[in-house]
């Protein structure tokens, strides 16, 4: 290229550049749209009972057309107050600013400008108690009511939408629909808080996730308030790991930094069983008789709820709904499809923008098909059925519709743990076992470096600095010479021992990739991704819940025991050239909160408590360790 056209090359850029707007000019004209189209109005709507619930309702300023009504109840808070403060753009995207609805926010009850009392993780009322009697599904029945009798140019259609609390909400919503209520879509909510999602995992707590929330959501102090300034926990240090270490056991939490003072934190450790506590909270077991078409929707790397959207839709489809019903999942992280491009996610590269394909291509149309009658929603094209599964690929970076989830032509494939590090496609018919100690004063880091507890993309962290620890066994298969596609649970099954009388298992999937994977361009962090550990799914389980979550058993120490458990699905492809790996280990700090290795009450410990324990993974013969998996 010459001189000049380098230089016209360089201008140019320089141009198109200039011609982009910055994220505050973007923001501000969003802003300037949203306020020139619609109008602000604060309503306190009264419930069954008497208490009101503060609701802010965006209606159009045309009144030629009338409205479906798009609503969101959140313990957040429906910032910014006040009649004249709006927020930039409205629903779930600006796509839906600039289609036009009826947007609604409500503080739910307790929290915030809304009456009443906040209940942490509310349950379901299978019976109310007399007339006035309420619970979140009364609640949101009773605004969608009132709504559509009292907003003016509402066409009597409602959807609701949220994500992770704000999702749990609206899966909630699903429960005794009001008969107004066309279209769900619950993303990120959490289908069991006390299995799988926000708290614990298999009996192992999710410590770094949990303190650091609870440091800041806290019960409302009196009356109804606007939030106070946000004050963000002070670790002292960007070294959670050194953070959490230092605590210590589980019960200096209260003593040394939360006083006591927040009984939602308190309540996780009083409930370290799987108890009726926790079973009553779970949602999973009410989606039955549900009217309102359905599109749960999570991320493959979601660090918080994961587990929630495919335990809700799976509910759903073995009740069997009555309006279609549809799983959504990407690549993304918390909340990722909301707010991000979605092209890339820590070292990982997907190929295209899956964020904006999924606000554009997938949340809108379904819910202009179901509020709007317009267009043909999820479908392919006009006349075909709704998918139950619209899911990207990750490896192949692809999405893919399916008529069923799991895929009906897949097949359940087992790898066998084996001698040498090996996984193995068939039985070994040599039994023996690996063993390694595990020590709770060196726990195992969810990363390898200096930061959070819990980042946010921390499924998508390379493994090499935990394949190099001794107390992490590691089984991985020949290099691949054809693609193979995991679509579906993962069901590890493992024989396991331990010195102790209790001991964590944790497992993890691993694609690793070839050794001349080309490094990314431009790559301002250096990373290398010739032979990359990319974990693919990972689970904690604690072991003395091995027969019962709700009943602990004690291990007899050195008698071989069976855990068998299932981790959240993947749609995942491991390339040819790479490798399929599983790494095993009993401790993953601070994702999970350290196990003693003794048969306690763990939210009770102290720190003498804490001991080294030996664990064995047998593998081979009639009953060695394996992973089984669905196979396309």
């Amino acid at each position: 290229m010459s001189r000049m056209k380098l230089s016209c090359f360089f201008v140019f850029g320089l141009t198109l550049a200039a011609q982009q707007p910055s994220p505050q000019e973007q923001r501000k004209q969003q802003l300037e749209y949203t306020r020139a189209h619609y109008t602000k109005y604060d309503f306190r709507v009264p419930m069954r009972d008497g208490l009101k619930l503060f609701t802010t309702v965006f209606a159009p300023k045309d009144t030629s057309q009338q409205y479906p009504i798009v609503m969101q109840r959140t313990p957040y808070s429906v910032a910014p107050y006040g009649i004249d403060n709006y927020p930039p753009s409205l629903g779930p995207s600006d796509l839906f600013t600039k289609e036009g609805f009826i947007f609604v926010y409500q503080d739910v009850r307790g929290r915030y400008l809304s009456e009443g009392t906040f209940v942490d993780v509310p349950f379901h009322k299978a019976h109310l108690d007399g007339p006035k009697d309420t619970d979140e599904a009364t609640d949101t029945y009773d605004t969608i009511d009132w709504l559509v009798k009292n907003v003016p140019n509402n066409n009597g259609k409602v959807g609701i939408w949220g994500i992770s609390y704000p999702g749990f909400y609206a899966a909630f919503s699903l429960i005794e629909a009001h008969p107004a209520l066309k279209a769900v879509s619950p993303q990120a909510p959490m289908g069991d808080v006390g299995n799988g999602d926000d708290s614990y995992h298999n009996g192992a707590f999710y410590l770094a996730a949990n303190f650091g929330f609870y440091s800041i959501f806290k019960p409302r102090p009196g009356d109804p308030a606007r939030p106070d300034a946000f004050a963000p926990f002070d670790f002292g240090t960007a070294d959670e790991y050194d953070f959490y270490l230092r605590m210590g056991p589980l019960a200096n939490s209260n003593e040394k930094f939360l006083k006591n003072a927040n009984p939602y934190w308190t309540d996780n450790l009083k409930h370290a069983n799987y108890d009726e506590f926790w079973q009553r909270r779970a949602l999973a077991p009410h989606m039955k008789n549900v009217r309102p078409a359905a599109m749960f929707v999570g991320g493959w790397f979601d660090a918080e709820d994961l587990a929630g959207p495919l335990k809700l839709f799976r509910a759903l489809e073995e009740n069997g709904p009555s309006a279609p019903d549809t799983l959504v999942m990407g690549p993304w992280p918390h909340g990722g499809w909301s707010r991000l491009a979605g092209d890339k996610l820590g070292n990982l590269d997907f190929a295209s923008k899956t964020g904006e394909y999924y606000r554009e291509h997938i949340e809108l149309p379904f819910f202009i098909e179901h509020l709007k009658g317009k267009g043909d929603g999820l479908k392919a094209k006009s006349g075909d059925a709704a998918p139950k599964a619209w899911l990207f690929e990750t490896g192949l970076n692809q999405w893919r519709r399916f008529d069923s989830w799991p895929p009906k032509n897949s097949s359940v494939h087992e790898f066998y743990f084996d001698a040498d590090g090996k996984l193995s496609m068939t039985a070994p018919d040599k039994s023996g076992f690996d063993e390694y100690v595990s020590d709770p004063a060196r726990p195992v880091p969810v990363i390898g470096e200096i930061g959070a507890g819990m980042p946010g993309d921390y499924m998508t962290f390379d493994q090499r600095f935990a394949a190099m620890r001794p107390d992490v066994l590691l089984y991985q298969t020949d290099v691949l010479d054809h693609d193979v596609t995991i679509a579906g649970p993962i069901h590890p099954v493992l024989s396991v021992s331990t010195s102790g009388t209790d001991s964590d298992f944790d497992v993890k999937l691993i694609d690793v990739y070839p050794n001349d994977y080309p490094d990314p361009n431009p790559n301002p962090v250096k990373v290398h991704m010739g032979g990359y550990q990319q974990l693919v799914r990972g689970e904690p389980f604690r072991g003395k819940f091995r027969k019962s979550f709700e009943k602990p058993e004690a291990f007899v120490p050195g008698e071989r025991a069976r855990i068998e458990f299932v981790m959240p699905d993947v749609c995942h492809t491991f390339r040819a050239g790479h490798r399929i790996m599983v790494q095993v280990q009993s401790s993953w700090f601070p994702l999970t909160d350290r196990n003693p290795q003794q048969f306690l009450d763990i939210p009770s410990a102290k720190a003498p408590d804490f001991k080294k324990a030996t664990e064995r993974v047998y593998r081979g013969g009639a009953d060695g360790s394996k992973i089984r998996v669905h196979v396309l």
